[in-house]
């Protein structure tokens, strides 16, 4: 080996082995973070649930959400380069008939998710609520991969996948155990819950398929934003028309009960930040963890709103983790191969 190759392997080797130390002294500090992109989740649906209950109207409240977070991230939209461009992407896409056009309506999947749960947190409680969503979610994954509406095409389902899912399913069950004798309570916010965690896995099969082609995951949550609000718009509209439903006036507050949706856009840059760095599977396991935990958290401090928290819901929410953990594969060179549900 010349001089100059063996100087060209050994600068090589010391920039590799540092950026192996700069990652390993940043890790930290992305899994702390991507726990608290979990917490921020149950906190968001905490706050949807308190402003719907205070509202009197769910509806509202998931639009009031709904639309500040299209105003956050239309305001960045304006600055940036690459969400325009995704944008023009996008359209382009839609006319050539690259992409479907109905696909880029998934947005009021996510319009959907956020109605059913500003009406029934106030039900059930923000740890019981994530506990039924995930199980959807984790259903929905394996039904969505099967069919192949992901970018990918269809998948095969593994029997490892099908029994993280039947612990979900399980995990819900065991969570609403010791409340069937109570006369007050029904399963069917329960099951709405499992409906909101499905829209959200088929959403993201459908993202996924619209990033395809806008190549910036901002411009795809710009879209998602707009969809939403205009599917809520619209629901809202039917209901003042063909019901009793009446808008209500803006609580005063405590502030909190209005961030839901800025909550949704730091969301999604953590995510964009996060997962390019972790991987979707270790992202998945410790942001659900920080989702579960500070569920049952805010369901303790505030237990008016969410009804017992008891032994069974504990281990409910230890098996849906379970489930998290069990659903995760990963290639033979150990890369993740698909995200969890």
């Amino acid at each position: 080996m010349s001089l100059t190759k063996a100087t060209y392997h050994l600068k090589v080797s010391s920039e590799s082995s540092s950026h192996r130390a700069e990652r390993a002294r940043f890790q930290p500090r992305l899994d702390a973070l991507a726990i608290l992109s979990g917490a921020m989740i149950a906190v968001q649906a905490r706050a949807n649930g308190e402003l719907s209950a205070q509202m009197g109207n769910s509806l509202q409240a998931a639009l009031i959400s709904f639309s500040s977070g299209l105003l956050i991230i239309s305001v960045v939209a304006i600055f940036s380069r690459r969400i325009k461009a995704g944008m023009r992407t996008l359209r382009a896409a839609a006319r050539t008939g690259a992409i479907p056009r109905w696909r880029l309506f998934a947005g009021m999947l996510g319009g959907s998710f956020v109605a059913i749960q500003t009406n029934i947190v106030p039900i059930i409680g923000v740890a019981l609520y994530s506990v039924a969503s995930i199980a959807g979610q984790a259903l929905t994954s394996l039904l969505v991969d099967r069919i192949g509406i992901t970018a990918g095409g269809p998948k095969a389902v593994s029997a490892r996948r099908v029994a993280a899912a039947t612990v979900t399913v399980f995990a819900v069950a065991v969570s609403v155990i010791d409340r069937l004798d109570d006369s007050t309570f029904s399963l069917f916010p329960v099951l709405l819950a499992v409906l909101a965690g499905a829209f959200v896995g088929v959403q993201r099969a459908l993202n996924g398929q619209i990033n395809e082609h806008s190549g910036e995951s901002y411009a795809t949550s710009l879209l998602n934003f707009i969809m939403g609000t205009a599917f809520l718009v619209i629901f809202l509209s039917l209901a003042l028309l063909f019901s009793d439903t009446s808008l209500s006036p803006l609580p005063s507050g405590p502030w909190w009960i209005y961030t839901g949706g800025v909550i949704g856009v730091i969301y999604i840059a953590f995510t964009a930040l996060i997962v390019q760095h972790l991987g979707v599977l270790t992202f998945t396991v410790l942001s659900v963890g920080g989702q579960l935990i500070g569920s049952l958290l805010l369901d303790l401090a505030n237990p008016a709103r969410s009804g017992q928290v008891g032994w069974a819901l504990v281990t409910g929410i230890a098996l849906t983790y379970l489930g998290v953990l069990v659903s995760g594969e990963r290639k033979k060179n150990g890369k993740t191969s698909h995200r969890s549900a």
